[in-house]
């Protein structure tokens, strides 16, 4: 992702964004398409912190699923019938092209008949198979220490790691979600979502909640 937007791009409102979200898939009919891909996908945000519960807690807006970046391509093959259109700033891009693609990193998967947005898609930094975290390049992971799966093998982002990017916009969903969590969360779990917390974000009120825990 670059550092600026390209030029267009149109400022869709949320009465708008809510409508055209209103029939986003679920994680199962995912992983049914994504069968047998090579490439490291899962499902992030508020539905993968339910696959690691095991049951729906509350309604989700949309559904979104993470990728490296260099992957994006066969997810995209996969889906030959839609179109993926590109978002950044409030701004979304209509069948972007390469430019629209390298200056963000999130991707909408549209049903070009109705309009509506099925699943979003994080086109996220790595090297090779080591993801990198957008917002401190320092933390890095192997692909296979961020990706749990369910008892019927969809994948699914950690629930730390979920939660480490819902401490940025702290919206009462997600303190929501980190309360409804926390309980889960082994000891081992705390620490790590605790250390990543004071790297990326110094000072977070969750820190201290970790430590008590």
């Amino acid at each position: 992702m670059t550092e600026s937007l390209p030029p267009g791009g149109v400022v869709l409102e949320a009465d708008e964004l809510d409508a055209r979200w209103a029939d986003a898939w679920r994680p199962e009919q995912i992983a049914e398409r994504l069968n047998g891909v090579s490439v490291p996908w899962c499902i992030a945000a508020g539905w993968a912190l339910d696959l690691f519960r095991g049951e729906q807690t509350r309604p989700h807006g949309d559904l979104e699923l993470a990728v490296p970046a260099a992957g994006f391509a066969e997810i995209r093959d996969r889906f030959p019938e839609y179109t993926f259109d590109a978002v950044g700033s409030g701004r979304i891009w209509a069948g972007a092209g390469a430019e629209e693609l390298a200056a963000t990193h999130q991707t909408w998967l549209r049903d070009p008949a109705s309009g509506r947005f099925l699943f979003d898609v994080f086109r996220e930094p790595h090297d090779g198979g080591m993801w990198i975290c957008r917002r401190d390049q320092s933390l890095r992971l192997p692909y296979d220490a961020i990706i749990e799966r369910t008892a019927d093998g969809i994948p699914y982002l950690i629930p730390e790691l979920v939660l480490l990017f819902k401490a940025k916009a702290t919206r009462p969903k997600d303190r929501a979600d980190f309360e409804g969590i926390l309980p889960l969360l082994s000891r081992a779990r705390r620490d790590r979502l605790r250390e990543w917390l004071t790297r990326v974000h110094p000072g977070h009120g969750w820190a201290a909640e970790l430590a008590a825990g």
